[in-house]
């Protein structure tokens, strides 16, 4: 059976419907993996869901920063943003069930020699410690206290990881590895302000998976989060944030043979 994986949905359900009727001429049943920000900043966040949850256990659907955004928001811990759109979610009457699904989202995936994650992986890590670092952060997500972590979970540091980080500091790096990374300094550390793609004025700053050493090199890693890079194919590599929710295109590759699969998108966001 065909295993797909998918870029950045952020709401858009129109075109991920779009998208899952054309894989399913090519691949019917295939097992599909969303590479996380499932809602926010699109049209149908709630839609969205329904969406990836009515495919039952042919989806994995990672956590994104927005999926988190999400959970924030729905406890207070953050203010909803201008251009979020996330009420359809929040205001609905079964709004905690909905919210419940999304927690228990994992941060990392394994499958067929593919690590799938949302943003990308510290060069420190190898995949088996990715894999391992991702679950100390779902067992708290899952559990009663999840809120509680979300409210210490916002901030940049520390932006080196050092195994003997313990607590808040050690899980809120996990997070902004597994779902902000983009650049990383030349010692390693994350540096979370920039978005844009690489270029000369970033200068001393390199994509995380360009870091000289980098312990999961062996292994091709599947990410999204980043659309002003568009899409990646290398060998060890596949980013697939192709800026659906910016008018650009939704992306999906099968992972079997590489074939890609895209549909056009509307334009929902303006950049900014």
């Amino acid at each position: 059976m065909s295993t797909y994986a998918i870029g950045d949905l952020q709401g858009c359900r129109p075109s991920l419907s779009l998208l899952l009727e054309k894989i399913e001429k090519e691949s019917p049943q295939a097992s599909l993996i969303f590479v996380g920000d499932l809602v926010n900043r699109g049209p149908q966040s709630l839609q969205t869901l329904h969406t990836i949850r009515s495919l039952g256990t042919r989806a994995t659907a990672l956590l994104g920063n927005h999926d988190l955004h999400l959970l924030a928001v729905s406890q207070g811990i953050r203010k909803a943003h201008a251009n979020d759109t996330l009420d359809d979610i929040l205001q609905a009457p079964d709004r905690d069930d909905w919210l419940d699904w999304v927690r228990r989202r994992p941060l990392a995936h394994l499958e067929n020699g593919y690590l799938m994650v949302h943003a990308g992986v510290l060069p420190q890590w190898t995949v088996a410690q990715t894999l391992s670092l991702a679950q100390e952060v779902e067992s708290v997500l899952r559990g009663p206290d999840w809120a509680d972590f979300l409210r210490e979970m916002y901030g940049n540091q520390p932006a080196q990881w050092d195994n003997a980080l313990t607590g808040t500091d050690r899980l809120r790096c996990i997070v902004n590895a597994l779902t902000r990374i983009r650049y990383c300094t030349p010692d390693g550390a994350m540096e979370l302000s920039n978005k844009e793609a690489f270029g000369p004025h970033l200068a001393g700053f390199t994509p995380w998976f360009d870091m000289p050493g980098r312990r999961s090199a062996d292994t091709t890693i599947v990410f999204g989060h980043w659309s002003t890079l568009g899409l990646i194919q290398r060998p060890n590599l596949i980013g697939l944030d192709t800026g659906c929710v910016w008018g650009g295109k939704l992306s999906a590759i099968r992972l079997e043979d590489r074939t890609l699969v895209q549909v056009s998108c509307p334009q929902y966001q303006q950049p900014g």
